[in-house]
């Protein structure tokens, strides 16, 4: 007896056969849907999807073809996607870039990066926008090549286009975006979340005054504070540390040790061990713990001795 992962993979299969170019669009979500939630029918449904993006023509199937690729994380999928970034429909170049965020691997040059910097030249406002906050915002990667495409964008008539590129080169700490990321949270009409996050990843007291315009507890307005208030920051990295002496009293075999993400922000508590994936963010670990950096480590020995925390 078939599974629903199975019966929607048959039924996806057969549309993308069907005369009506819809039924094959039909086809092409479901295959998608069925790979998205089924993890065992990715490979065939990925499968079907590549052979059809040889031989489609209709500009709105291979619009959804590049949106199902989105979710089957599968290699394949790469030279497809940079094929239809050539497409002369901009409705099937816009759904490109975020098929392209899982496939894009650590290589800064890689094809994936390099079809998403030329599309953040496109000539379409929303192709542009859509390349430019996947390459600044989604991938962790970084290269001059990759700063100079987010750097021509801050000055991008497109307002939305011109907002990812500032938020894409303060994700890569570039101090460029300092007087761009104060101008967007001058904005008459407020800032978006994401610039909130620009300014913290900077870190800056330069932003404090544009910062200080904002709800003190606003949705992202205290982080952006923290990390860009000098005194905070001391505070905080002085209560890590803390943490840090306290639970290596408590758990020494843990080996914990303190490192930033470089696309995050934010002091983490991990383990030195490379088989130990237990890991902490510090900030949200102290505030579990009222501030108390005693209290938050004995929080991470008490999860230590109920998890197997070594796998």
């Amino acid at each position: 007896m078939e599974t629903s992962a199975e019966q929607a993979l048959r039924l996806g299969v057969e549309l993308l056969g069907a005369e009506d170019p819809e039924d094959r669009a039909t086809g092409c979500d479901l295959l998608g849907d069925a790979g998205n939630q089924h993890a065992e029918v990715r490979t065939e449904a990925a499968t079907a999807l590549v052979a059809l993006a040889g031989r489609e023509r209709e500009g709105c199937v291979l619009a959804r073809l590049a949106r199902a690729l989105e979710y089957l994380d599968d290699p394949r999928s790469v030279p497809v996607l940079a094929e239809l970034s050539w497409h002369p429909d901009p409705e099937v170049r816009v759904m490109v870039p975020n098929s392209f965020t899982p496939l894009t691997g650590p290589e800064p040059d890689g094809v994936a990066v390099r079809t998403l910097i030329r599309l953040t030249r496109d000539e379409d406002d929303e192709v542009r926008n859509w390349a430019t906050f996947v390459l600044g915002f989604q991938l962790e990667v970084d290269s001059a090549e990759i700063r100079a495409a987010l750097w021509e964008r801050t000055s991008d008539p497109y307002g939305e286009a011109r907002e990812e590129g500032i938020r894409g080169l303060a994700r890569r700490h570039d101090l460029r975006a300092v007087p761009l990321v104060a101008e967007l949270l001058h904005a008459d009409d407020g800032a978006h979340l994401f610039t909130f996050a620009a300014a913290q990843y900077l870190g800056v007291p330069e932003l404090l005054p544009y910062l200080d315009e904002y709800e003190p507890d606003g949705f992202g307005v205290p982080e952006a504070v923290a990390a860009c208030d000098p005194a905070l920051r001391e505070r905080q990295d002085a209560d890590a540390w803390e943490l840090l002496h306290a639970v290596h009293r408590l758990c020494p075999e843990f080996d914990p040790v303190l490192y930033q993400d470089r696309f995050e922000h934010g002091l983490k508590l991990g383990s030195g061990l490379p088989a130990a994936t237990l890991r902490y963010g510090t900030a949200a670990l102290l505030e579990r713990a009222g501030g108390d950096p005693q209290r938050a480590a004995e929080l991470v020995a008490a999860e230590l001795v109920a998890a197997d925390w070594r796998t």
